[in-house]
């Protein structure tokens, strides 16, 4: 059971593969497993009841249960409501998951080590995949407490990275999604450290990184960037479609008093002076961002700057959490809590704002013609349901294409937009090609 974000969906594919090498299968149901494993997410009030209950019910249809993830950095919490569980691991603990594995469900004799593909078991479809580049996070923001269940920045070589990378591209993958707890950080902690790949020095560098990735000649989309100055640099490659116009920025709020209450990292940055220059050098440029509302101490005036602040931003993508007070965080102690009824109240009349600015951005790209990636196709045979640029699986909107033809999951299609809702597109095809041939194409670094 695999529960959280993109990164413990990463944690959760190294367990996997390091388990299938060894020989173990892989059950599909807990009445046919020996033995599971829950990857717990421990962020949020919300996500901690959702793993806690994923828990209690892999111990009801099974009984025997490991537990990795966020969550179990807090074993507490977990032993006080099941007691019964095996074995309990923090985040990113391969060797203690495997170990625990090993100790209640001994490995067989002779694993088959070539029933391991080189791209290691994954549980994202075959056209895409994520790509973690780093662990953990240096920042203390106030509401957060990451950095306390995961560490420190911790980066992998880039040469690592880039031959993860490759054999991704090698075995189907068209999309890459770019993924850690801080991005535009990556290769801070190793010094910028150079290695060979391809016959060519790269430097573990966000703009590096991003530039090397590009040469794949597959979609490269970059989550969790922190808005640093050097990011400017990426919009370049952008705007030369080298990695796909997309910027996922976790903003969070858009009062400078609320931000240096959660101790944000460029906090009294102008963004949306930043944001007008990186549209004006990247016209197709799509944002994504996350803001809370009802942060604690959180005024009415504060919600206004932040209601203006979206509205001039245009953000493409939107998400929007109430505040949950986890434990262990500081913003507890700032100020006094919201209300949930003004939490509640305020969050519809974000998302309300939020809804019109992506309906008016949406509209604005009725009749032109754009490329898209298709996930899969509707039981009627003829809609392709497919992604563009500016959608990242399962978090943005989609694209609906109407009488598909041949499309497939997995295949790059050119389509004219013929219609727009408030999230999503409508597009019938104009000309599609395989991805596996863009593939081929691709450019050596």
């Amino acid at each position: 059971m695999s529960l959280g974000c993109p990164k413990a969906l990463v944690d959760s594919e190294r367990i996997l593969t390091g388990l299938r090498a060894e020989g173990y299968d892989i059950a599909p149901t807990y009445r046919e497993a020996d033995l599971v494993v829950v990857n717990t997410c421990g962020f949020i009030d919300a996500a901690i009841d959702e793993s806690l209950d994923a828990i209690g019910e892999a111990l009801a249809q099974n009984g025997r249960v490991i537990v990795t993830g966020c969550l179990g950095a807090r074993p507490e919490r977990i032993l006080e409501r099941h007691p019964r569980v095996l074995k309990i691991t923090g985040p990113h603990a391969y060797e203690d998951v495997m170990g625990a594995v090993h100790a209640h469900l001994p490995p067989r004799h002779d694993p088959f080590l070539d029933l391991v593909p080189p791209q290691g078991i994954r549980l994202t479809p075959r056209h895409y995949a994520y790509l973690k580049i780093s662990e953990g996070c240096n920042h203390r923001c106030s509401f957060c407490i990451i950095p306390s269940l995961r560490g420190r920045l911790a980066s992998r070589p880039i040469d690592a990275v880039l031959r993860e990378a490759e054999r991704l591209v090698a075995a189907g993958v068209k999309e890459l999604l770019v993924i850690s707890q801080d991005t535009s950080a990556y290769g801070a902690d190793l010094r910028h450290a150079a290695a060979t790949w391809r016959g060519v020095r790269h430097e573990a560098r966000f703009i590096d990184l991003a530039r090397a990735l590009g040469s794949l000649g597959v979609w490269v989309r970059l989550h969790y960037v922190y808005p640093y100055p050097h990011v400017d640099g990426v919009i370049e490659l952008m705007a030369e479609r080298r990695v796909l116009p997309y910027l996922d920025v976790p903003f969070q709020h858009g009062s400078a008093s609320v931000l240096k209450r959660m101790r944000r990292p460029a906090h009294a940055e102008n963004t949306l002076a930043r944001i007008r220059r990186w549209r004006a050098q990247c016209p197709d440029l799509a944002i994504r961002s996350t803001f809370i509302v009802g942060f604690p101490g959180e005024t009415e005036q504060e919600f206004a700057e932040l209601l203006a602040w979206l509205e001039e931003a245009e953000i493409d993508r939107v998400g929007c959490f109430k505040y949950s007070p986890v434990e262990g965080a500081r913003a507890h102690a700032l100020a006094e809590p919201v209300a949930p009824e003004v939490q509640q109240e305020r969050y519809e009349r974000f998302m309300e704002r939020a809804q019109a600015i992506s309906a008016r951005r949406l509209a604005a790209r009725v009749g032109r013609t754009i490329e898209v990636l298709v996930d899969r196709i509707e039981e009627d045979g003829a809609t392709a349901v497919a992604r563009s640029s500016a959608d990242a699986p399962e978090i943005d909107g989609v694209v609906r294409v109407h009488d598909a033809g041949r499309l497939a999951p997995g295949d790059l299609a050119q389509v004219q937009v013929t219609g727009a809702g408030h999230y999503d597109l409508e597009a019938r095809l104009a000309t599609a090609r395989a991805g596996r041939r863009r593939a081929r194409a691709a450019p050596s670094a």
